[in-house]
């Protein structure tokens, strides 16, 4: 196991040190001028100059990554080019609202799909099945610039039962958790369904049926215990993408969260402030899917780990 966490610790670092780095050249070769989007267009050339040399833009790209890299080395992720505030502050900010969205997203998702995979399975190949089935390839094919706006205007300008945008209390909560969860659940039904039909026809389901265990029982604790694997899966990847700010719900609804940090970052040319969000985002992915690794182990006691 030592061997194994040393081995996820390294490919972390790995991964994130290729991403800051990738990101960091594209976002500087990419159009855009951070200095003339602060000052505007009519600012003089002296004016630009003064800024550039002042926020370190007047130095070489290569010069401008190595400071980059020594800054993070002892934890400082520099300030706003835009606002000048300290970058960490800015995400301390941000961050609580995207673990919220992500969160209610992910209850949602596993309060829908659970028991709709698991009918599926249970009633293969009958109208259940069928209607399952359906919703999940609705939910996979709806985008969330669609579901959104939709959502909005049902349940906020028809019927007036939650506010359009924002976070202002549980009731703002409820709209943009619902994008995230039924486009969540979708796909974790269909894996559920997958993975319980693989299962039930299993000696040792078999066994608990002959042994008069009700069906409730035997799903819950057989046949999803050994389902679990392939769910949790998803469930790791699915929540790294919430917890690093699902950009578009968060756009659509006006959720402060880090997706729409990044989008604002983006349109001022915020080079410092995209970075930051995008290790986060990087960060998210890796120990999430590292916890994930950790989980099959207790779920699963034939899961041995080998490097």
């Amino acid at each position: 196991m030592l061997s194994f966490l040393l081995s996820r610790v390294l490919s972390l670092l790995t991964v994130v040190f290729g991403v800051i780095t990738l990101v960091f050249f594209l976002l500087h070769i990419v159009p855009g001028d951070p200095v003339q989007v602060m000052l505007g267009e009519s600012a003089t050339p002296a004016d630009q100059a003064q800024l550039r040399e002042k926020l370190g833009l007047d130095q070489p790209l290569l010069q401008q990554w190595l400071t980059y890299l020594i800054q993070l080395q002892h934890g400082d992720l520099g300030h706003s080019l835009y606002s000048q505030e300290p970058i960490m502050d800015i995400l301390l900010q941000r961050l609580p609202a995207t673990i919220e969205l992500a969160i209610a997203g992910l209850f949602i998702a596993i309060l829908i799909a659970i028991p709709l995979g698991s009918l599926a399975a249970l009633r293969q190949n009958t109208v259940y099945d069928q209607g399952a089935m359906i919703f999940s390839l609705l939910g996979v094919s709806i985008p969330h610039f669609w579901m959104g706006p939709l959502l909005i205007i049902i349940f906020s300008l028809n019927l007036g039962w939650f506010p359009v945008s924002g976070r202002e209390g549980w009731s703002s909560l409820v709209l943009p958790a619902l994008t995230l969860g039924t486009a969540l659940a979708a796909i974790l039904a269909r894996m559920v369904r997958a993975t319980l039909l693989e299962v039930l026809h299993e000696d040792y389901i078999r066994t608990a049926r002959a042994k008069g265990l009700n069906e409730i029982a035997i799903i819950l604790h057989h046949a999803l215990r050994n389902a679990a694997l392939p769910i949790i899966t998803i469930l790791g990847l699915q929540l790294g993408t919430l917890l690093g700010g699902a950009v578009i719900t968060e756009t659509v609804f006006a959720w402060p969260g880090i997706g729409q940090l990044t989008v604002e970052s983006i349109q001022q040319r915020d080079y410092l402030v995209v970075q930051a969000c995008v290790l986060l985002i990087s960060l998210s992915y890796v120990l999430v899917n590292t916890l994930t690794d950790l989980l099959y182990a207790g779920l699963d006691p034939r899961v041995r780990y080998r490097v």
